[in-house]
């Protein structure tokens, strides 16, 4: 007979859970305040770069992998409001490229070869880690800055072997890896929104006129039909011919 699981805690038991982990986020927002000037100048600088045809390159390991990835959905879709896609690409989310490099080079290689392959001078290199201690993020940052790209890091408190090996570092003042990425994605939505807000002066400033809503793919936007297009409606789906018996075709689609 299997042994009986233990009972759960019930009540105060289970509530002091949520409140020690809302005591150790409260404990971080203070300084976490202090953030706000770096962030907005980090969006603006973003926000100039991309305008310009540079790219960001974001990477992280775990929990981080998520977060890092979670930027670069804001940014090639949108974060509020419609506008064009941004040039983001989440280094680890490129599974074949990853596992072979991790496999031919080794893992602390996975980061710092994709750098050397997309990286740009002038492009921005974004690393998250709660620890700041990952070698495949340091070794990343180190390729980064050979090849010209602005290195920026998310971690967790510092002094630490990331944040020393990048330019900049959003550093969340909190011995709890949980604490610090929830601020990690509080910094990316306002990052996000630090962007948007100075794209249009960005785009200006680099020659550009943004997309109007409806180039830029939105959804629910009118979208008009390539030269050539057959008018009507568009059958979508798979469309399969059959014969009744009697020489005549019917459609299921």
């Amino acid at each position: 007979m299997a042994a009986a699981r233990p009972a759960r805690p019930a009540g105060p038991a289970a509530a002091s859970v949520l409140d020690a982990h809302l005591a150790a986020l409260a404990a971080a927002l203070l300084p976490y305040r202090r953030s706000e000037e770096l962030l907005a100048r980090w969006g603006g600088e973003l926000a100039h770069r991309l305008a310009a045809g540079g790219r960001l390159l974001v990477a992280g390991n775990g929990g981080s992998a998520a977060e890092a990835q979670h930027l670069t959905a804001e940014l090639v879709g949108k974060l509020r409001d419609d506008r064009e896609p941004l040039s983001a690409i989440a280094l680890h989310a490129e599974t074949s490229a990853l596992t072979a490099i991790g496999n031919d080079y080794g893992y602390d290689e996975v980061f710092a070869r994709q750098v050397r392959a997309h990286g740009r001078p002038d492009d921005i290199l974004l690393l998250m880690s709660t620890s700041g201690a990952s070698v495949n993020l340091v070794a990343a940052a180190h390729a980064g800055r050979d090849a010209g790209l602005r290195c920026w890091a998310f971690t967790g408190p510092t002094p630490n072997p990331l944040a020393d090996a990048c330019h900049e570092t959003l550093a969340i003042a909190s011995p709890d890896s949980q604490v610090v990425q929830e601020l990690h994605l509080v910094s990316t939505h306002v990052l996000c929104e630090y962007v948007d807000r100075v794209l249009p002066a960005a785009l200006a400033a680099a020659g550009r006129t943004p997309l109007p809503p409806a180039a830029s793919g939105a959804a629910g936007r009118t979208v008009p039909p390539a030269a050539g297009a057959p008018d009507g409606p568009v059958r979508a789906g798979v469309e399969v011919v059959l014969d009744d018996g009697t020489g005549r075709q019917a459609e299921a689609g």
